[in-house]
């Protein structure tokens, strides 16, 4: 068999978009967190500089490819729908599939709508973020009750792909109600990262055939490519071998993700609080003593009539 390169594709491609939305938000959330740890205000989504709404453009983009994929491309028929105007049981998945982009294009549009009507939209951060929770609700419910039965080797994948989505859906909601919380925001983007990354873990070792565990091969079925092993105990080793493969790349994330922050803080330590000049007749012990206070940031109470003051840098929410 040579394998399905739409279904290859269709998880790598947009295994690679979820992976890179997380790594921007991980590297974004952890330098904002080590610049200005006391005013920190978890944004949904990172403008950039010269191009604002380049992370919303890209999600729309990208989620508009995957519809129109999805819908008119590699199919025995052009039109995603029956003369009659019902959906061909065969392109049910497709249908479910598109779902989920059209929520992400929903989600980018409204991101772009609500930034650019701020001053009459208070609650925007908190209406994006639910949006976003209507995405990972929408994708999780599709693999729950998707039309197309994932038994065996895909099965195991799929079922672990839910836990996934889950964790996206939990530290999103957990996300509007902890704006301050970097750990949340830490874990959003972790999940999001590793959603990426195990969508394109499905797109490999299902169908590309050299991919294939021990005992199993990729078959026909029901006009579809899927993975079927030749007896119970190739299907036993298979499932654990999926089970192992979640193990590790889990852990490889934890090491990534470490890792990332660590070269983030150092490369952006917190920005320094300023404090005003003594005056003369003060002397040098008086400005020694405040200035250690204010190193880093961090005030400590040193005692004494003057009363001074940091800059406190103001939160932009985004």
């Amino acid at each position: 068999m040579g394998g399905t390169p739409r279904s290859s594709i269709g998880h790598i491609l947009p295994g690679a978009g979820f992976f890179a939305v997380g790594l921007w938000h991980l590297f974004s959330h952890v330098r904002l967190f080590s610049l200005r740890p006391d005013s920190y205000v978890a944004p949904v989504w990172f403008p950039v500089t010269g191009a604002r709404y380049l992370e919303p453009a890209l999600v729309v983009a990208g989620s508009t490819v995957e519809l129109v994929m999805e819908m008119f491309v590699d199919h025995s028929t052009f039109l995603p729908f029956d003369a009659d105007g019902s959906i061909p049981s065969d392109r049910l998945h497709n249908h479910e599939h598109a779902i989920i982009c059209l929520a992400l294009i929903v989600y980018a549009g409204a991101a772009v709508h609500l930034d650019r009507a701020r001053a009459r939209a208070p609650g925007r951060r908190a209406l994006c973020l639910l949006l976003v929770s209507v995405v990972f609700a929408q994708e999780l419910l599709v693999f729950h009750f998707h039309s197309t039965t994932h038994g065996g080797v895909e099965g195991q994948f799929h079922w672990i792909l839910q836990l996934v989505v889950a964790a996206c859906l939990g530290t999103t909601l957990l996300s509007v109600g902890f704006p301050r919380s970097f750990a949340v925001s830490l874990a959003r983007s972790a999940c999001i990262m590793f959603h990426g990354v195990w969508l394109a873990v499905i797109g490999a070792m299902v169908w590309v055939p050299s991919m294939a565990p021990k005992g199993c091969s990729l078959v026909r079925e029901d006009g579809r490519d899927t993975v079927r092993c030749r007896d119970k105990a190739s299907l036993h080793r298979a499932r654990a071998l999926v089970n192992l493969q979640f193990g590790w790349y889990l852990s490889f994330m934890s090491v990534f993700v470490l890792a990332i922050y660590l070269y983030v803080c150092n490369k952006y330590p917190a920005e320094q609080a300023y404090a005003p000049l003594p005056p003369k007749a003060a002397g040098d012990e008086w400005e020694e003593d405040h200035l250690e206070a204010h190193k880093c940031g961090v005030p400590r109470d040193i005692g004494g009539d003057v009363n001074v003051q940091t800059f406190v840098p103001l939160e932009i929410e985004v």
